[in-house]
Order: structure tokens, then sequence, then C-alpha cells
């Protein structure tokens, strides 16, 4: 149904919406457990009255998000929180279903921020963020559009990595919670969803075969535990650099080869850089890099990968693929950079799998409920998702999937709530 929104949203062609609606419906099929909650949704209306702001990946999964918000009676506007992660046509059916988007592919600089600015500008009431951007314009920029905020949500490591930064230094003014954090996301999202869509994209973006292949990662952390999962299933031989002793002993424990970045460099054949910290992979590892090498990263910010020292050490670089530039060094090595060193499996392919992001954005719309009804009880923190949410959310997805489980008698909860054997 077309409805009209309450401010004109900025999109790259509202004539691309036909096409959108029929990626947000396919899409749709696939998140039994967002489905289930919008029943509930749309007899309750429990945001009624209130204004959502959102920073996400502009897909069609995210769509269907947005779409349960605006289901549960909230005023929703969106826009993209990576410039080349955007779906034109998505972007365009969300408009024509009574989102506010401000979003399209590939803005400017000035374009990207300028949507970020405009989306805080309609005043929102609360927030579900991708890497901190709308909440570190606020704090930074915007003192004054937070008194009206009650709260909100963060995706991803690399956001609450800065949001616990800002309580850390008692600067955080609203209550945020770590949806990354809860078991429900980063067991399945993290792990099984890195692990597919970024070999999706890298497969894609190459047609190269993996089989054979040396693959360094990155990082061994949940994503870095999917993305080595599946490239040892594809049949590469693969090598984990870390610089945390407890993961380091856990990758080898699994089976994988982990060495220092100066001695897997040499090695690797492609690179995937899942850290979340910058220059991960800089001048000096480049320096040894075999002819041919790729490199690709999943981390939400293009700064592991250091591309400025890249352009700078190379003699020339060409385009030699869509989202692949070649850089060739002065001794004839040509090394190869996927999508900019921005988000790979989004770039260059469609995210993460459907039914895994149901669950994630489950999370979000139960938990931007939560801190719509109990913002004045939380105060200003960082919080783990509810355990009653995150449970509920794994409940609907057995559910879905017509999978029973047992539950503990009244004497085993006695049990086990007793110190006595």
């Amino acid at each position: 149904m077309k409805m009209s929104s309450t401010l004109e949203s900025v999109v790259s062609d509202r004539s691309l919406a036909p096409q959108g609606r029929l990626k947000i419906d396919w899409a749709r099929q696939h998140t039994p457990v967002m489905n289930r909650i919008r029943e509930e949704f749309i007899a309750e209306k429990p945001l009624a009255g209130k204004k959502v702001a959102i920073a996400l990946h502009l897909e069609a999964k995210t769509a269907c998000l947005a779409e349960l918000l605006r289901d549960a009676g909230a005023q929703v506007t969106i826009t993209g929180s990576n410039p080349l992660s955007t779906k034109d046509d998505v972007a365009a059916a969300l408009a024509d279903a009574g989102v506010t988007v401000f979003a399209k592919y590939d803005p400017t600089p000035e374009e990207y921020r300028q949507h970020l600015m405009m989306t805080l500008e309609t005043e929102p009431d609360l927030i579900i963020d991708d890497g901190g951007d709308l909440i570190g314009v606020l704090h930074a920029e915007r003192p004054d559009l937070l008194k009206k905020v009650k709260g909100g949500c963060e995706e991803t490591t690399t956001g609450i990595l800065r949001l616990r930064a800002l309580e850390k230094m008692k600067e955080l003014k609203v209550p945020m919670i770590a949806v990354n954090d809860a078991y429900s996301k980063f067991l399945f999202d993290n792990r099984y969803g890195t692990g597919q869509s970024v070999w999706d994209g890298i497969n894609k973006a190459t047609n190269l075969v993996v089989a054979g292949k040396t693959v360094v990662v990155v990082g061994y952390g949940w994503c870095g535990r999917g993305v080595a999962m599946r490239a040892e299933g594809l049949g590469a031989r693969v090598i984990v650099t870390e610089v945390d002793p407890i993961k380091a002993t856990e990758a080898h424990m699994e089976g994988y080869t982990v060495l220092p970045m100066k001695e897997a460099a040499k090695l690797g054949d492609i690179f995937v850089t899942v850290t979340g910290n910058n220059k991960v992979l800089s001048s000096s590892h480049f320096a040894l890099m075999k002819d041919g090498a790729i490199m690709a990263n999943a981390g939400h910010f293009d700064v592991e990968i250091d591309k400025l020292a890249l352009e700078e050490l190379a003699m020339t670089h060409r385009t030699v693929r869509q989202d692949i530039v070649e850089y060739e060094m002065e001794d004839g090595r040509r090394l190869h950079l996927l999508c900019e060193g921005r988000l790979v499996n989004l770039v260059a392919g469609d995210g993460h799998p459907t039914e895994i992001m149901d669950m994630t954005f489950a999370l979000q719309a139960l938990s931007i409920i939560y801190v719509s009804e109990n913002y004045d009880k939380i105060g200003p923190k960082v919080l783990d998702v509810p355990y009653h949410i995150d449970e509920q959310v794994a409940i609907f997805k057995l559910e879905s999937l017509g999978i029973s489980i047992d539950e503990m008698t009244e004497e085993q909860e006695e049990y086990l709530a007793s110190w006595k054997v």
C-alpha cells in the first residue's frame, strides 16, 4: 500500500520502487520471527506517537525492520550506514511505503553527512544505530538534538566500542542497548551471517576458486570465526592473525595456523580483515605480499586496510573488474583491493542471509520497545539485551522451524537454585 511520508524523502530514483518492493516482499517471506512480532505490533501499536531514526545498511532485510517499526505505530526515518551498501530500489520502495528515507548509493562524502544530519533533524525519540554514526554525531556536534532522545540500540561491535568509550568518559547521555552482544546475534549473525556473506561477496567480485588457496583471516572474534570456518569449508588453507592470546589459542585448537601478520603476509592469497581496528594491513605488509594477493574488509569502517599507504606505494592503479582495484608495485607485483576497502559482503554481495538477519532485527525491534518503555529507569549507560528478549527471539525461531525442546521440571529448577546437593 502506497503511503505518504511526513517529510519528503531523498532517494536516487522513485521509479525504482516496484523492483525494490519485490526484493522486500521476498525477504519478508523468509523472516518468520519478525512476522510473528508484527502481528503483536499491529494489534498493540507500542510505538504510537514515537519517532524512530535508523542508520543501517539500507537493503531489503533492513526495509523489513523499518516497516515492522512503522507497523508498530512509529514515524520512521532511515539513512544508510555505509555509502556503498544502499540499494536504490529498496530505498525508493520504502519511501513509497510511508518511511522517510535519506539515502542513495555512492553519495559524495558531503551528501552522506547531510543524510545523517537530515535524519537526526527529525528529532527522534529512539535510535537504531550501526557503527555509532548517529550517536557519534549527536554527542559531538548536535547535543541540542539529544534532549528529546530517550535511547536506542547499536548493531555492531565497532559501534559498541565507541559507545563504551563514551560511557567510560562519562559522556554518554542516553541509554543504548548493545544488540550485537546478544547471544541470538553474535552466535548466529556474526558467525554464520558474516561467514557466508563475506565469501558470497568475495566470490562474486573475483569469480576465482577458493579451494587450494591460502586465506589469512585478520582477527578471530565471532566474525573471524565465521570467515575462517567458511574458508576452510571452501577448501582453503587458513591462517589466523590475532593480538588476543586467548583467541589465538582458540584458533590454534580449531586447527588453524596462527602467525604474526608479517609472516602471514608472505603466504596469503586472500586476506580478510575483521578486527574493527585501523591499519591492520599496512605498508610493511604490502611490501611482503605475493603477486596477485587479494585484500577484502568485513569490518564496519574502511580503515582496516591502509588505502592511503597502498596508493602511495603503487606506481599505478586501475579498476580491473567491478569492485576490484589493482595496485602495481614498483617491483611489478600486483595487489588487489576489493570494494574500496569497505564491507565486501554488502558492497559486492547482498549482506547476511535473510533468515539470519530475521533474528538480529527481531532483537532490534524488541529492544527498542524495551528502551521506549524503560529509558527513565535505565539512565545513560550501555546495557545488554535483557535475557528474556534474547530467549524470546530464539523461541520464535525454533517455533518457525518446527523444533521443540525440553523444559526443566519444577524439581530440577529448585535443584539448580539450591546450594545443597
